[in-house]
């Protein structure tokens, strides 16, 4: 591995404006980089040295330059991947020309959503589009197909790979399959057409799954009128309100925000159409099928049965979680206490907040967002010798001021990547917490490895003159999810940037950033570094305990609710249902697997983004915490800084990237292959109120 090279973190890389801070224990270099306020010098006589330190883009036109640069290199690799005999090097050339791609098409997919500049997001967004137009040719180039081919119809030479480059040709052949390369000329033809129709459909629905809803004002009561924004004479209403302690408010927010728009309905079915019609033109049986081939799961046969026996398992749980609502409602408004859709959300977190006594206000101080980055940095040196430098940006280097770079490196084997930490709000910044692949890992022809290079994109308040960021207890656990996948992305050291990091199948992908989880729930860990940003004081275990505890209220009523999503989007994409309409569906999908009623006039299926870029893996979340939950009790729950399993977690599991299949990874980690009956075992047993108890004990 390549040692660091580039000179981390000193303070003479920027002038940091303490915060009040009343006690005398010093902050360590990242907790500085994070809670100090950044005053970068002005420097105008340094090179640009380009976003993310690519030489074109010193301006939104090295967009196109970048691209021109790909697209040639792509032309050359492409007449060398044809003309070349089968063997390893047919992989590899691949693998180039895949990169060559990726590593400006990723960084333009982050660049057209979170660069503050339009002009870069224009770019970048005309750039997406000539790099996909790019690949749809290449996924129809009968000779490129044809190369690949010869290496795997060959069997010595297949025989004589390593499982990794095995993998991966295949993991090309399935992406030309899935294009119709097989296909005769109209059939190929037509399959081109309905993937470039698609891509307009899934931006159709994205779009319109977000629109708010308008209704004339003197529909609605006058004194809840305010609750909402005013559009003249009509109230636009673009959420549930989720929150809102008026029933009424939570009612009216809930049937108009979900009402049907016919156009809205009309896309989801012909998304679903033409989805359905593809997979079945390039040989499988439905949407599904295709979506789930090299998962965990396998086949949407083995989702159901692991969703129904989830279901199933759920159920007296989930009735007993509805119950406590509903006597809530009923202590609160006894006029009205039938238990709707809209209120599952609201009385759960009065149910927690009563019991427990959570209130976030009381556990930010003891999150400021350097002390919370100083316990990530300590407990990856404990668990796996790796750790966090601040590095200061070249100018042009960053899209933002305010964004951070961390440099991560092993304590043997040197700099591993880079870390972009764009964690503060600003405007038109999407309000998601993401993390971006810029730049994938691969050995490159020189034997040097080329570093990953990944974004965590985050929406947090910004520190003050007198008080660092501080963070909810839910901001302090994504924030450990997503460095999750960042860590994922860091750790693995795959030959081919193909399979790098979180290029993996999604229902394996999701295990290193939910694990994160409950590294963050544990005692153990938050006594390392939560302390109160004013008087040093730790965070007392008893509110660790109680924000443990509280999780646990009316989680089968929530995990059910997952469940019902999850099998709402297999049942869409599996075969079809001639006679019945998405929301027909729907409703029989919700009277058997949650246990609130469906709301007439109401489509909350056309709220369900996550059809676009999750369509037939929603139950991912799922099944990937089931693996998280049995890695964490087998592995970490006894220890959470346990090095050797840590060194174990990472050469099965995080190595690997999706180099290899992800039940053998799993295999690997715990030692069995679990059963379908394991997975449900796993997730029900985080249910139980004893759960967290040991941990509590162990100190």
């Amino acid at each position: 591995m390549l040692a660091s090279r580039r000179v981390v973190f000193t303070l003479k890389h920027f002038r940091l404006k303490a915060v009040c801070r009343n006690v005398t224990t010093s902050w360590s270099p990242v907790e500085a980089a994070f809670n100090a306020r950044q005053h970068r010098k002005l420097d105008l006589l340094g090179r640009n040295v380009g976003l993310f330190r690519v030489p074109e883009l010193t301006s939104p036109a090295g967009f196109e330059k970048a691209q021109e640069k790909a697209l040639e290199e792509t032309q050359q690799l492409v007449q060398k991947a044809c003309t070349i005999s089968p063997g390893p090097q047919t992989v590899q050339t691949f693998d180039q020309l895949s990169d060559s791609l990726c590593r400006v098409a990723d960084l333009a997919d982050f660049v057209k959503v979170a660069h503050p500049d339009p002009a870069f997001r224009e770019a970048a967004e005309k750039t997406c589009i000539e790099i996909g137009t790019a690949v749809e040719k290449l996924n129809t180039n009968v000779d490129l197909c044809k190369s690949l081919k010869d290496l795997l119809d060959n069997k010595d030479v297949m025989d004589s790979l390593d499982p990794e480059t095995r993998r991966v040709a295949e993991l090309f052949m399935f992406d030309f399959e899935i294009s119709g390369i097989h296909l005769d000329k109209d059939k190929r033809k037509r399959a081109v057409d309905l993937n470039v129709k698609l891509l307009d459909l899934n931006n159709e629905f994205l779009v319109g799954s977000h629109l708010p809803n308008r209704i004339d004002k003197k529909a609605l009561p006058d004194h809840i009128r305010h609750c909402f924004s005013l559009d003249g004479n009509y109230i636009q209403i673009g959420g549930l309100h989720a929150d809102a302690p008026d029933d009424l408010v939570r009612e009216a927010a809930y049937k108009i925000f979900l009402y049907p728009n016919p156009e809205q309905l009309s896309c989801l079915d012909e998304l679903l159409s033409c989805r359905r019609e593809l997979a079945q033109l390039v040989g499988y049986r439905s949407f599904a099928h295709r979506a789930l081939q090299g998962t965990m799961a396998k086949t949407p046969e083995t989702v159901m049965e692991f969703l129904e026996l989830l279901s199933e398992k759920l159920t007296d749980r989930a009735v007993k979680d509805f119950g406590m609502m509903r006597d809530m409602k009923m202590k609160l408004n006894p006029e009205n206490a039938e238990l709707m859709p809209w209120d599952h959300p609201y009385y759960s977190g009065v149910l927690r907040a009563e019991r427990y006594n959570i209130e976030p206000s009381l556990y930010s101080p003891f999150f400021s967002l350097g002390a919370c980055m100083e316990g990530l940095n300590m407990l990856f040196s404990q668990l796996l010798g790796v750790s966090f430098q601040a590095e200061q940006p070249e100018r042009g280097e960053v899209w933002c001021e305010d964004v951070r770079k961390l440099a991560v490196v092993h304590e043997s084997e040197g700099l591993l990547g880079y870390i972009y930490c764009d964690f503060f709000h600003r405007l038109d910044k999407p309000h998601q917490d993401c993390h971006f692949t810029i730049r994938g890992g691969r050995l490159k022809e020189d034997g040097e490895y080329q570093l990953p290079v990944v974004v965590l994109m985050l929406s947090l308040p910004h520190p003050t003159k007198n008080c660092p960021t501080l963070l909810t207890p839910g901001m302090m656990e994504n924030l450990f999810h997503e460095m999750g996948h960042a860590m994922h992305s860091m750790l693995g050291r795959t030959r081919y940037q193909h399979v790098t990091g979180t290029r993996c199948p999604t229902d394996f992908a999701e295990v290193p950033s939910i694990l994160m989880e409950y590294f963050a729930s544990d005692y153990r860990v938050v006594n390392q570094f939560a302390r109160h940003y004013k008087t040093g004081q730790p965070l007392p275990k008893s509110m660790v305990s109680r924000l443990c505890e509280s999780k646990k209220v009316c989680a089968a009523a929530d995990t059910q609710l997952q469940v019902f999503y999850a099998v709402l989007d297999q049942i869409y994409h599996g075969q079809p249902h001639q006679s019945k309409s998405t929301t027909e569906i729907l409703q029989e999908t919700q009277a058997l697997f949650y246990g609130l009623s469906y709301v007439p006039n109401t489509a909350w299926q056309l709220r369900f983004s996550h059809l676009i870029g999750y369509g037939a893996k929603y139950y991912s979340y799922l099944m990937s915490r089931a693996v998280a939950s049995m890695v964490w009790k087998q592995s970490f729950m006894k220890d959470p800084f346990d090095r050797v399993m840590g060194e174990r977690y990472r050469s099965e599991m995080l190595a690997h990237g999706g180099g290899k299949e992800p039940m053998l990874m799993v295999k690997g980690m715990l030692q069995q292959t679990p059963s379908t009956a394991e997975f449900v075992d796993a997730l029900v047993s985080d249910l139980d109120p004893d759960f967290e108890s040991f941990l509590m004990d162990s100190e």
